[in-house]
């Protein structure tokens, strides 16, 4: 290699950034915050996470930070079926949103073969609740939040029977997914649900960390490392059930 080649940077030791690697850095910064994206590399554990508003049939406005479920409804299908992957690591951080669309994630989470854990970080409320619970196992941080409260209807909502019955028999699936998936006694759980006084004008309940675990929703108060350790022991028994 001569002085030419040196200076012009065309030796062996350069790395020249093609405008395809000049394209991918600005994204990441643009998307991401930061030139490179750390990538885990052959794990055998899939990361869900849901977070801002469950988007179901109605589009959310596009300032919203939304968890669409028809994205994520194929993804569970996909991870069902996946022959590489043995564990799914679930992450909340939601503020509720469409009722039949959280508990259709949920029952799904639910029924699969593949070993689950859910991680609620800063909030699991409304219909995030049963989203919380779906898994084999749960954890919630210590700072994080779950709001409990009976089903609501924003807009025009005929008054009669019937919208009653309607509303009653929601909350009655919901109620019986969150006590057949957790510790959480039935009675607990409606005097939790229906409890006036604690939110300003407004009927329910708003669990912090601890709370949720003693009073049987959720199995530990944890984090990223617990969850992880967690889900890597519940895919080795099931590895070591079936050979």
């Amino acid at each position: 290699m001569n002085m030419r080649d040196q200076a012009k940077g065309t030796g062996p030791q350069s790395k020249p950034s093609g405008p395809a690697d000049t394209a991918g850095t600005a994204n990441n910064i643009r998307e991401m915050g930061a030139q490179n994206i750390p990538v885990a590399k052959g794990s055998n554990i899939h990361c869900l996470t849901i977070i801002g508003q469950i988007e179901g049939h109605m589009v959310l406005p596009p300032q919203n930070k939304t968890t669409k479920y028809e994205h994520v409804i194929p993804q569970l299908a996909a991870i069902e079926e996946s022959d590489e992957i043995d564990g799914l690591l679930l992450i909340l951080n939601t503020v509720g949103g469409d009722v039949e669309a959280g508990l259709a994630i949920a029952e799904m989470i639910s029924t699969m073969s593949k070993p689950s854990v859910s991680l609620v970080l800063g909030g699991g409320h409304s219909i995030g609740v049963p989203l919380s619970v779906c898994t084999d196992y749960t954890y919630i941080a210590s700072t994080a939040t779950m709001t409990i409260h009976p089903i609501r209807m924003n807009g025009l909502v005929v008054g009669g029977p019937q919208t009653y019955e309607y509303f009653n028999k929601m909350q009655q699936r919901i109620s019986s997914f969150i006590t057949s998936h957790s510790s959480i006694t039935t009675e607990r759980w409606n005097e939790l649900l229906y409890r006036t006084g604690e939110l300003a004008n407004e009927v329910g309940t708003v669990l912090i960390g601890q709370e949720a675990v003693s009073n049987g929703l959720i199995h530990e108060v944890g984090g990223v490392r617990n969850a992880m350790e967690k889900l890597r022991e519940l895919i080795r028994l099931r590895k070591g059930e079936f050979k």
